[in-house]
């Protein structure tokens, strides 16, 4: 794809990551997805570095240290809506600040300092994270032989983050904090298995994780740690002892599954708490999956009687919303297809659906999932969004903070389904919420207004 793109222009080059209508687009009788970002499209993906720390920001009593310039620290906790039980630490950013003196004779001294003065000011210090960024990566700082000789030094891991935006895309950071994350376990390999699981690709966003736990509770089965929302470094060490991994986002988490299969031997089911029909097959199929018919049984009842306290909440809702059109565009391929199966549930018609990360086999149950003329795209850019989104005569995108903006100047109602997002979207709690949500925004008297 790359080699094709050097031969053609910025919108050839696009076409193939572009279904619409009927069939695809791509050179090979399948939509083009999965590789980098056409230079000069300006994607609305996010670069190697903000996937790295997605996925690694949410431990609660990790460091985070960004050896780069102070921009690059500037994601930090704020912007995401992880929540902790436990310590807060994740909510500070470290940065060494790099300027231009350090790129010219190089940062390694002002990162060893950085450690040494977080050693000698912070207490119980367990695990640190060391980004290497952008220009750390031009400069060649040798980040891993310092992270050996910290970790030495102090006797806990200090693991590098190898992330320069410039090396890949967002599964790329993905990859390298799944790599970070089996530093930290790998050495506590051969643990002993009992029936309990992990849950990976969930971040507690707005306290989901803490939804999902409880319904696992509800059914006896045991959630040893959560990958990374609201975890700590005692509950990740752990993890070997599962018998069961679990992947919510599979777009940021089923490297890491793979990988703790290959090392732990735990085998791992992916799933979708996204709707009443996804969070009901994922529950009962991680029953099944452990093999133990009491929790099938008490997860069979338990989301009859959920579904049926949700039918006339949805019924009420569903006049209001019958005939409506939705765009959708977010991070992975799992939430684009549960999005898809909770607007249908609604009686609104997905006529745009794309992803960030989606994989070949996602945007084929997309594409089984959505009527023929919808369109169906793959790291797509702005001007692609807004010229599908008035094409198809969308009422309501479901995006995150970069895609804000455009329904708004576009006069199109939106709701925030990105790690953003303060209330809670997942399992039945979240059907209420979003729901409502998605009636607030798309029926607001607001639009009446807009030209």
């Amino acid at each position: 794809m790359e080699a094709e793109s050097c031969n053609k222009n910025v919108l050839d080059a696009r076409k193939s990551s572009i279904v619409v209508t009927q069939g695809c687009n791509g050179p090979k009788g399948g939509i083009c997805c999965d590789s980098n970002s056409i230079s000069g499209s300006v994607s609305q993906r996010a670069c190697v570095y903000c996937g790295a720390r997605v996925v690694l920001n949410p431990i609660t009593d990790a460091y985070h240290i960004v050896h780069g310039p102070i921009g690059c620290s500037s994601y930090t906790w704020d912007i995401r809506g992880s929540l902790t039980s436990g310590e807060d630490i994740y909510r500070n950013s470290f940065s060494t600040d790099l300027q231009e003196t350090d790129i010219i004779f190089g940062g390694i001294k002002k990162l060893e300092a950085a450690v040494d003065e977080l050693m000698e000011k912070e207490e119980k210090v367990k695990l640190i994270f060391i980004y290497a960024t952008c220009i750390v990566g031009v400069i060649g700082d040798d980040v891993d032989a310092l992270c050996r000789m910290k970790s030495e030094q102090y006797g806990i891991p200090v693991i590098p983050v190898k992330s320069p935006g410039f090396s890949g895309n967002k599964s790329t950071g993905y990859r390298m904090a799944c790599d970070a994350i089996m530093k930290v376990i790998l050495p506590f390999k051969g643990k002993k298995k009992r029936k309990a699981i992990n849950i990976l690709g969930d971040f507690n966003l707005a306290g989901e994780m803490w939804i999902i736990k409880n319904y696992f509770k509800e059914m006896g089965i045991d959630v040893i740690s959560g990958f990374t929302g609201d975890s700590s470094y005692e509950q990740m060490i752990k993890a070997p002892e599962a018998s069961l991994n679990i992947v919510q986002c599979a777009g940021s988490s089923t490297y890491l599954a793979n990988r703790m299969e290959e090392e732990f031997g735990i085998p791992f089911l992916k799933v979708s708490f996204f709707g009443i029909e996804d969070t009901t097959a994922s529950l009962i199929r991680v029953a099944e999956a452990l093999k133990d018919e009491e929790a099938r049984k008490k997860a069979v009842a338990f989301c009859s009687k959920k579904e049926a306290e949700l039918n006339s909440f949805l019924a009420k809702y569903r006049k209001h919303l019958e005939g409506k059109k939705a765009a959708i565009y977010v991070g992975g391929g799992f939430k684009a297809i549960s999005l898809i199966r909770q607007f249908k549930a609604m009686g609104i018609e997905t006529v745009v659906v794309g992803t960030q990360t989606g994989k070949k086999e996602d945007y084929e149950i997309i594409e089984s999932l959505v009527e023929p003329e919808t369109v169906i795209l793959d790291d797509a850019n702005p001007a692609e969004l807004e010229t599908f989104m008035r094409e198809k005569g969308a009422d309501i995108l479901v995006g995150g903070v970069k895609e804000r903006p455009l329904a708004y100047k576009l006069g199109i109602a939106f709701c925030d389904h990105n790690h953003e997002r303060k209330i809670p979207l997942a399992g039945f709690e979240g059907v209420y919420n979003f729901t409502m949500e998605i009636n607030k925004s798309i029926n607001s008297s607001v639009w009446e207004f807009v030209s």
